[in-house]
């Protein structure tokens, strides 16, 4: 029997139970399970072509699992995507901006229709250096900036479950460390990131799923 005052775990935010996922034919993994509660983060390892962006995207619920099932707060996340979807953000290859608009529009569209406060656009803009391209439409920034305008989304606008896909491709060393250091206070605050990455992104005490090998 623990002890009186010792502290029970915290309750999972997210749980694959026995979690397959089958993309074009082909099983990319099966029989997967892992419990990520508050301030817990996922690395997910694999060469290219292994299914990590695959895997995000059943997580992000674009694609349905091929066996067990994946739980948000222990109720399954496919019974109500709309609830779910409402509590995460995915960032995949394809940045999601509108080229036309400024790199200030963009942020404030995004954040009238996933609900962030107007608060906090300035100092989302400020975590990856965007202030002085905040009124520079987006077809005429770089990869890189591109990049940085859709990370700023994270910061904009709070949702406790984050699905990153190799985030940190495009950002220099400055952007990369401002990126680890928005997702270790996301982690302190009770978020969740679960993170596919070739090792450009570190993440502190992940647990990790390797996708060319056995869970870990």
């Amino acid at each position: 029997m623990p002890a009186p005052d010792a502290t029970p775990p915290a309750a999972p935010l997210l749980e694959a139970a026995g979690l397959a996922c089958r993309r074009g034919g082909r099983l990319l993994l099966e029989a997967v399970d892992w419990r990520l509660a508050p301030g817990d983060a996922l690395l997910l390892k694999g060469a290219n072509g292994s299914g990590k962006s695959s895997l995000l995207r059943l997580l992000a619920g674009f694609l349905r699992p091929a066996g067990g099932r994946l739980l948000h707060g222990g109720r399954d996340a496919f019974a109500d995507l709309a609830r779910y979807r409402s509590a995460l953000h995915h960032l995949g290859y394809q940045d999601a901006l509108k080229p036309a608009l400024t790199v200030a529009e963009n942020l404030e569209a995004a954040a009238a229709l996933l609900g962030g406060g107007p608060g906090r656009l300035a100092p989302a803009l400020e975590t990856f250096a965007l202030g002085e391209l905040a009124a520079t439409p987006v077809r005429f920034l770089s990869s890189g900036q591109r990049r940085r305008a859709a990370l700023a989304r994270l910061a904009a606008v709070p949702r406790p479950i984050w699905l990153l896909d190799e985030p940190g491709i495009g950002l220099d060393r400055h952007n990369r460390d401002a990126l680890e250091a928005l997702i270790d206070r996301h982690r302190a605050e009770g978020g969740i990131a679960l993170v596919a990455s070739h090792g450009d992104v570190a993440l502190a005490r992940p647990l990790v799923l390797d996708l060319d090998g056995p869970p870990a």
